[in-house]
């Protein structure tokens, strides 16, 4: 017997078997048990995530001998005969090769008749928005209105596509990307029946290579077995697959961290010795730092069996979330730009140069060496730099107006010189003398905060002093009362008055928050809005004569 792929021999047969696609087989499983039977259904989504096997289990459950039912047997006549590919009122039609009008209307032209077998006859059509706009036509006059013994499913990658007038006429369920976990344990699950001996780690690089397609990880779990010769291993799978170990990765965000610019350098020289692609080396460490984003908000959403967890984890406690997002965006901005850049080197080494200079150091400065000058700045009370500095705009002293001396050498005094008034501006010092005055909305507005801004506009003033001020966060934004924000929050305050200020938070309140202040501005800004357009006489005289109405929801206020 020929050997079959694992996409085809583990292809579901049944919704039971269907892996990540639950919104859509609850949905198809209620109507069909309520006979809540429509005569077209469009399925949407990516390759390889099961429109066409979603499309044949229907068929199935349409046709089985033991009536309309969302549990096909899988054993009569029609459900055999739907898995092999030959039932005769099964019609599957491949909209790519078949986009001729003259193709469909001959399609179309048996839908008239009653099928021979089933109950049901299905016409399965694969990328419908591959069809012309004529053969459009012509299925929309079927659509329209089609006998009751006919069924539609159409399947499509693309439906920006597929005309309204067809969408409007069919069941529209958009299916989902596998998530790699889902592609990670039904691989586990098929290659445990297979009796495959596999690595882990090696079913992580296989599923973050399909990128959300179970076929495609199918086929290369195929092409895995074939290559390690009947086992799936770890380095095997790299070197199929070319993926190179990304510990560099790890290697550079430590040497950011260790603000080493020496090591940062040598890192990147290496890889341009490996020969690899500094543009997709940057997209590498954007993806890192997007994980190492959500091990910090959800660390429970990490999963137990990554690979990388531990490293994840740790690099989480010791990067701050300003640092992240800094590094991030900087990853991001460094990538799109990689065709300006002298050549690809110079591009990547002034990316992780820039992710350097801009790091905050201890006393919340970006690292900015400059030569010796003149005037000496006090930077222990600046406040902390943007997250994000996409530009530096550095203000250049005006000349210093030269104040002649006599020399201990000169016997004759300086020719004298008119003298002239001069208004010389004398920098503020650095010191601020600001005292609260109990506008805690305004205060806010003025703090640089960051990821702490949620906690502070959802807090309450309810008294103050020189020295404190006390808080309250109505129950229902408890969750966001976490040290981290309690203290960056403080911390900003205290800089921002230049003293110590001790902050006090309480849970209850009358909810008076900075939130609720807004958000009631926008909802009588709001309500003002569609006031005035109602009333307008332009408006009603539309309204008037010409039957017309205002779309809801279609008002925003200037």
């Amino acid at each position: 017997m020929s050997y079959q792929v694992l996409a085809r021999k583990w292809r579901p047969k049944s919704f039971e078997t269907l892996v990540g696609q639950d919104h859509v087989v609850r949905a198809l499983t209620n109507a069909l048990e309520q006979k809540r039977l429509h005569h077209a259904y469009l399925f949407t989504g990516t390759r390889g995530v099961g429109k066409t096997t979603l499309a044949r289990i229907l068929a199935k459950s349409l046709n089985c001998e033991t009536g309309i039912t969302a549990q096909p047997c899988g054993v009569c006549n029609a459900c055999t005969e739907i898995d092999r590919g030959r039932f005769v009122d099964l019609i599957e039609v491949d909209a790519a090769s078949n986009t001729q009008v003259d193709a469909m209307r001959d399609l179309l032209d048996n839908a008239q008749y009653a099928p021979t077998a089933g109950r049901f006859k299905v016409y399965i059509i694969d990328e419908v928005h591959m069809l012309s706009k004529s053969a459009f036509n012509a299925m929309l006059k079927t659509l329209e209105e089609p006998p009751a013994h006919v069924k539609f499913i159409l399947a499509t990658t693309d439906p920006q596509k597929v005309p309204v007038t067809v969408l409007s006429r069919c069941l529209q369920f958009n299916l989902r990307q596998m998530a790699g976990t889902s592609i990670i344990g039904h691989l586990q699950n098929i290659l445990g029946q297979e009796h495959i001996p596999y690595e882990p780690n090696a079913l992580h690089l296989i599923a973050r290579a399909a990128d959300g397609s179970m076929r495609d990880a199918l086929s290369l779990t195929d092409q895995a077995i074939a290559y390690g010769g009947q086992t799936v291993k770890e380095a095997e799978v790299r070197a199929m697959l070319g993926a190179i170990d990304q510990s560099y990765l790890y290697q550079l965000i430590n040497a950011l961290l260790a603000n080493d610019g020496s090591s940062l350098i040598a890192q990147a020289k290496l890889m341009a010795e490996r020969s690899l692609s500094f543009e997709i080396a940057l997209n590498d460490l954007a993806q890192l730092l997007h994980q190492i984003a959500i091990v910090q908000a959800v660390p429970d959403s990490v999963a137990e069996d990554l690979p990388d967890r531990e490293v994840l984890m740790d690099l989480a406690h010791r990067i701050s979330a300003e640092q992240l997002q800094l590094y991030y965006q900087i990853a991001l901005l460094g990538r799109r730009d990689m065709g300006l850049a002298p050549d690809e080197f110079a591009g990547f080494s002034m990316s992780l140069l820039r992710m350097l200079a801009f790091t905050p150091n201890e006393s919340g400065t970006q690292k900015v060496s400059t030569k010796p000058q003149a005037t000496v700045v006090n930077t222990t009370s600046v406040p902390k730099a943007p997250v994000i500095p996409l530009a530096v705009e550095v203000p250049i002293a005006t000349e210093t107006p030269h104040i002649q001396t006599p020399s201990p050498i000169d016997v004759e005094p300086p020719t004298p010189q008119p003298v002239v008034e001069q208004v010389t501006e004398v920098p503020a010092p650095l010191t601020t003398t600001k005292q609260f005055n109990g506008n805690w909305r305004g205060l806010v507005d003025e703090l640089k905060l960051g990821l702490a801004r949620a906690l502070s506009q959802n807090c309450e003033l309810l008294t103050y002093d020189e020295n404190s001020i006390s808080l309250s966060v109505p129950e229902a934004q408890k969750h966001l009362l976490v040290p981290n924000y309690q203290e960056k929050l403080t911390s900003a305050i205290c800089q921002y008055f230049d003293k110590k200020i001790k902050l006090e938070f309480s849970v209850g309140g009358t909810g008076n928050t900075p939130a609720k202040q807004i958000s009631q501005e926008k909802a009588h800004a709001q309500a003002n809005a569609e006031s005035a357009i109602e009333d307008d006489n332009f408006v009603q005289a539309l309204i008037n004569e010409f039957d017309a109405s205002i779309i809801p929801n279609s008002i925003k206020p200037i």
